[in-house]
């Protein structure tokens, strides 16, 4: 397979797809192009992300970048579609719900890389690379975080619903409270609620305002858009509140703990890299986590004590190192509770 040269025309700017004329071919220039979800490129989440993982290979490499956004759905399978007609290298969807329209269209093009966030399939197909984040890992730290800087004994955690996907924010987050009840000698209670959607804000608002009601004074929230009901509830209360995907703290500067972020753009440019040194993605799911720079937590943290910092990150590299494995699912969750406890004794 050939390897590709790392070096743009001057004339090739980035392209945004809606308005501009389809691409010449160009042997000498391996083009990305990008199916983002319906929350759009400036979401401050997972499209934003990974169009910013773009951006970065584009500078990095010389490679053409581009995007189509999807107002709605049904907008993936005509969007995927058109990605195909401009002589992508490499096709990105953004999301699990992207994940039939994608087989769809990617066995349609049999000759055509395609690659989606958060989606694995049972069977792989040979041109599409699944890529999953390890959430578990960073719910991880900061369940232990929550659990280490409580003053009252009690923390929340609000999610979208239940799911797969989201078992390894609850699960690692559970786990690592509990870890931190055993570090301090107290039994640190975590009171649980699903918003059951990924967009009521007001929702999530009234669940969090009963739990800070309820004595909580930090809540852990997973629930995507919903979550900003969770951050408005933290202010208006007083408390803290942990943020999801991206370091939420530039929305509550003084109510924000920490966040448990999911480094999209750093994976999407790594596949991208590999795609284009000409590695061979197809057909496998890569699994991303604290290891590959994928998952995490801020480096700055101005409302959380820099003792219990140094303390996460000891227990950071533990995980990295393979001496500490969060659970992903409530089974391994029951079952890292049951060694936790043998340990006690």
């Amino acid at each position: 397979m050939r390897k590709w040269a790392r070096v743009i025309p001057a004339a090739l700017a980035l392209c945004m797809m809606t308005g501009c004329g389809m691409p010449q071919k160009d042997d000498s220039v391996f083009r990305v192009s990008m199916v983002a979800g319906t929350g759009g490129i400036n979401d401050q989440s997972f499209n934003q992300s990974a169009w910013e993982g773009l951006q970065s290979l584009k500078e990095h490499t010389g490679a053409d970048v581009r995007v189509l956004e999807s107002k709605q759905t049904a907008d993936y399978l005509t969007n995927l579609d058109r990605a195909t007609d401009t002589y992508s290298d490499l096709i990105w969807g953004i999301g699990y719900d992207q994940a039939d329209a994608l087989a769809t269209i990617a066995k349609m093009n049999p000759d055509i890389s395609f690659a989606i966030v958060d989606t694995t399939y049972e069977e792989c197909p040979h041109n599409i690379s699944g890529v999953t984040f390890r959430a578990e890992e960073s719910s991880f730290l900061v369940g232990y975080i929550a659990g280490m800087s409580t003053a009252t004994g009690k923390v929340g955690y609000v999610g979208p619903m239940k799911s797969f996907n989201n078992d390894l924010f609850q699960y690692g987050y559970l786990a690592g409270v509990a870890y931190a009840s055993r570090a301090r000698g107290i039994q640190v209670e975590v009171q649980q609620q699903f918003a059951e959607s990924y967009s009521d804000a007001a929702k999530a608002k009234a669940i969090a305002n009963k739990m800070y009601t309820s004595g909580c004074d930090i809540i852990f929230h997973s629930a995507g858009g919903a979550g900003y009901g969770v951050i408005e509830s933290a202010k208006e209360n007083g408390a803290f509140v942990i943020g999801v995907d991206t370091d939420q703290s530039y929305l509550a500067p003084e109510n924000v703990l920490t966040s448990a972020m999911k480094n999209v753009n750093i994976a999407v440019e790594l596949l991208s890299t590999m795609a284009m040194d000409g590695e061979k993605i197809g057909g496998k799911t890569f699994s991303y986590g604290l290891a590959e720079g994928c998952v995490g937590i801020p480096k700055e943290n101005p409302n959380m004590s820099p003792e219990i910092y140094e303390e996460a990150m000891k227990i950071q590299k533990m995980i990295i190192d393979g001496k500490l494995i969060p659970p992903a699912t409530e089974d391994a969750y029951k079952t890292f509770l049951a060694e936790l406890k043998g340990q006690e004794g």
